[in-house]
């Protein structure tokens, strides 16, 4: 087990991992966050290097303070190897399973490693899958027009309540705690009314992801989500992102509005495996 500090390093892994695309995502995306600044303190493991057989990302032990917050003691794992992901997860201290934690990877093993650390961590084990839609050109999202009395923005502290009360894993103060440092750190877009209330929005999630977008429901049929998302795709593609995010299985209407826009659906699940309370 090697923690990777290096920077030249960690800009050759990025490399690497963008070579494994689209199976790497999650961890590829965290990557780049800490190439480019590391605002939430995160940091890499592999196996081995410059050989790895498996890699995972996780936030510094000082960032992790509290044992409780699985938005913020999060993991992202890729690996070529399932046994040498096995050995990195359970038989080092790579991973802090005293802690609620949630470990995310757009693999199977990753969700089996998991189930397998609820014996032998005697964990307890949330598995959440979800499908991973990729974008490959965000030039050829389709456009709309927002209505002129509409002002594209985006999100600040002000914001940040209203987004965890309306978050289906908000409404408490750890994932406020979480959602307030993704607003500070990284590429968000927002529509705000003509008295300047917030309405619809979208932000980058610190694997890289389109994390949390939401439009209140009175204002839902205009397509704000599609000018927001094609906004914030365009923002993070010209940064050198990955386009992607992930739809839950049973929302079918969703999925079919990410294939209208052009979205390719990875044929790869992306596992959710949070350990401790949601």
């Amino acid at each position: 087990m090697l923690i990777l500090s290096c920077p030249s390093k960690l800009q050759i892994l990025e490399g690497m991992l963008k070579k494994c695309l689209p199976q790497a995502l999650g961890v590829h995306g965290t990557v780049m966050n800490i190439n480019r600044g590391n605002p939430l303190g995160h940091e890499v493991i592999v196996d081995s290097w410059p050989n790895f057989k498996a890699v995972l990302s996780r936030p510094h032990r000082k960032v992790a303070s509290d044992d409780s917050n699985c938005h913020i003691n999060t993991y992202a794992a890729f690996y070529h190897d399932l046994d040498a992901y096995r050995t990195l997860a359970l038989d080092t201290d790579a991973i802090n399973w005293a802690q609620s934690i949630q470990i995310q990877g757009n693999q199977q093993g990753i969700l089996q490693v998991s189930q397998e650390a609820v014996t032998t961590k005697n964990v307890p084990l949330s598995a959440l899958p979800y499908l991973t839609y990729l974008h490959p050109d965000p030039n050829k999202l389709p456009e709309h027009r927002l209505d002129p009395s509409f002002t594209m923005s985006t999100l600040n502290a002000s914001h940040v309540d209203l987004v965890n009360e309306t978050w289906a894993y908000g409404g408490n103060e750890r994932s406020r705690r979480y959602i307030a440092s993704l607003v500070e750190a990284f590429f968000s877009f927002c529509i705000l009314d003509p008295n300047g209330q917030l309405i619809s929005w979208n932000i980058m999630d610190h694997a890289g992801a389109q994390g949390i977008s939401y439009t209140l429901p009175s204002h839902r049929g205009k397509h704000l989500s599609a000018v927001i998302g094609r906004a914030l795709s365009m923002r993070a593609h010209s940064a050198g992102y990955p386009v992607y995010g992930h739809v839950a299985p049973s929302n079918v209407h969703m999925q079919r509005i990410q294939e209208r826009r052009g979205n390719q659906k990875v044929s790869d699940l992306c596992h959710y495996c949070i350990h401790g309370e949601i």
